[in-house]
């Protein structure tokens, strides 16, 4: 096979792997809180939503110590999946009404198995790609699409409050679990080598808090993060409660917004730079909440509508920016534990802690009654104002606090 024939047949494994990877994440992360609260389990959604960022957290130190010394990649992507999957099928037939912790339980089991699979397949891409930088996006961008074919097909099949949502995630996983065994072969890169601990704890990449600006953006980054987890887990339900059916299908508005926004994001970066890029990043958080907060009628479903669109400016400009400001106030040789330090503090420690906060905001909001009840629809302002108000305190000393200068040969290679 020609280098050209090889390089198009890897395009195509690549996307179907990340089709398929966010399709399974898709399926069940925007609907698990109704089912939840449909089957008396609304006051611990919370829980569930810490599953993720405690595989973040973890995942690092699996990598570390495991995928990157002594199993291929593909063949360490193809056990996660089929492990994964595992849980997610199970669920169905151990879960039941005020069984809360069985549910959390085959959740976190299903995201300790995936959370580490994100870094992997990145990983994988890069390795047998023949130009990164221009293909990685367009095999990336597969993932966005399988995110928002699963929140159709849930929609389609009226799945948001039913266990069929697992049996479609866990389907997908075992699928792509046996597919990755198609993969290109990747030997585990550190194979051989010796476990370095101050690699897993990203010692180096700590000597960058010594810089003003780069102490700013992480302890912003976190802080933002604890309200923003309350878009992932409980927007569905006020949904819900105004009527809103298809609410699997009409959050994919988001990922469809990411799409637009990233093809956007070099334009941008050039006029605006990453200061203004994340402040308005931050903006936007606290704007889709006060949307959230006046939309709470089942009248006005456009400002929902709105909200969830504003999510292409929320998650680019914050998050995306982020890695490329990370990128940009690092040394070549600690990017990567700088790039794993910012994700650990915020889709991890950040995310862990807002599920929390946010849990124990949702519960005081709305005490002994439902969020997915109509009659309760005047108690969800109560709910996201707190949030907004967080967000822009936040904006605020980010504002003031952050002195980076913008180097105009920067480019984006993300």
């Amino acid at each position: 096979m020609s280098d050209t024939s090889q390089n198009k047949s890897h395009v195509k494994q690549l996307s179907i792997m990340m089709f398929l990877q966010f399709f399974i994440w898709g399926a069940w992360y925007t609907s698990v809180s109704l089912f939840m609260s449909t089957q008396g389990m609304e006051k611990d959604i919370y829980w569930v939503y810490t599953a993720g960022p405690l595989g973040a957290i973890i995942a690092p130190f699996f990598i570390g110590l495991i995928a990157d010394r002594f199993i291929n990649t593909e063949k360490v992507l193809g056990g996660l999946f089929i492990l994964g999957s595992a849980s997610m099928l199970i669920l169905p037939q151990l879960a039941g009404p005020g069984k809360s912790s069985i549910v959390n339980t085959c959740i976190l089991l299903h995201m300790l198995c995936y959370m580490p699979t994100l870094a992997l397949t990145a990983s994988i891409s890069f390795k047998h790609l023949s130009d990164g930088v221009k293909q990685f996006p367009i095999v990336r961008v597969w993932g966005t699409i399988g995110w928002i074919a699963a929140g159709l097909l849930i929609s389609f099949l009226d799945a948001e409050k039913t266990a069929l949502q697992f049996y479609i995630a866990g389907g997908a996983s075992l699928l792509l679990g046996f597919f990755c065994f198609s993969l290109p072969k990747t030997p585990a890169p550190l194979k051989g080598e010796p476990i370095k601990f101050k690699d897993l704890i990203f010692w180096d990449a700590w000597s960058l808090m010594k810089k003003p600006s780069f102490a700013v953006f992480i302890i912003s980054s976190f802080l933002i993060c604890i309200p923003l987890a309350a878009y992932y887990a409980y927007l569905q339900n006020q949904m819900s409660a105004m009527g809103i059916t298809n609410v699997a299908a009409a959050k994919t508005l988001g990922q469809g917004s990411e799409i637009v926004f990233m093809l956007m994001m070099p334009f941008f970066f050039r006029k605006l730079g990453v200061k203004k890029m994340i402040a308005i990043g931050v903006f936007a958080w606290a704007v889709r909440y006060a949307l959230f907060a006046f939309g709470a009628s089942e009248n006005l479903t456009m400002m929902i509508y709105a909200g969830i669109f504003l999510h292409g400016i929320c998650y680019d400009f914050f998050f995306v920016t982020g890695q490329i400001y990370v990128d940009q106030a690092s040394h070549k040789n600690v990017r990567n534990q700088a790039q794993a330090l910012n994700i650990f503090w915020t889709q991890g420690v950040g995310l862990f802690l807002g599920a929390i906060i946010c849990g124990k905001f949702y519960n005081a909001a709305f005490g002994d009654k439902s969020g997915i009840n109509p009659e309760n629809l005047s108690l969800w302002p109560s709910f996201w104002w707190p949030l907004a108000i967080m967000a822009g305190v936040i904006l605020v000393i980010f504002l003031l606090a952050f002195k980076h200068k913008d180097d105009p040969k920067a480019e984006i290679n993300h």
